[in-house]
């Protein structure tokens, strides 16, 4: 089947930033073992499972759509500390986010309809899941204050 190409554009567009999301939360999540927060390896691993299938999904589409994937993955941004690691992931989040809107958007224009409801989909997780847990996650920091938060993630 042959896409609009404004739509497989877009689709790598969204793959790169997917795998560098995964890329960085794969970095973060060793980083977080490294250091013995064994709650913030658990979640963040999970996320890192979360953006590969996203990933998968975009791959998948792509070439069904007679498209070939760009396995590059965009910038990332790897903390140093617990907090910045944190609030880095959550802007990840967030622009992932508004990028997935623009591609709903973009699909609505092009009328392709299956890839928009991938992406509805991927926003939903990515809001409800990834982006409001790690929001969560930065209200404790400054409620607890940084050193009860890390002891609560040993």
């Amino acid at each position: 089947m042959q896409g609009n190409k404004e739509v497989i554009d877009y689709m790598n567009f969204l793959l790169a930033n997917e795998l560098a999301a995964r890329d960085q939360y794969f970095i973060h999540s060793r980083m977080y073992s490294e250091w013995g927060y064994t709650k913030l390896f658990d979640r963040i691993a999970h996320e890192m499972e979360d953006e590969t299938l996203h990933a998968e999904q975009f791959i998948r589409r792509i070439l069904m759509l007679g498209g070939t994937p760009n396995m590059k993955p965009a910038e990332l941004h790897i903390g140093t500390n617990v907090a910045e690691m944190l609030q880095f992931d959550l802007n990840t989040e967030l622009e992932v986010r508004q990028n997935l809107q623009q591609g709903i958007k973009l699909c609505e224009e092009k009328q392709d309809y299956v890839t928009r409801q991938i992406l509805v989909e991927q926003l939903k997780d990515t809001e409800e899941d990834h982006a409001h847990w790690l929001e969560q996650q930065l209200r404790l920091v400054k409620m607890l204050g940084e050193q009860n938060y890390l002891q609560s993630q040993i």
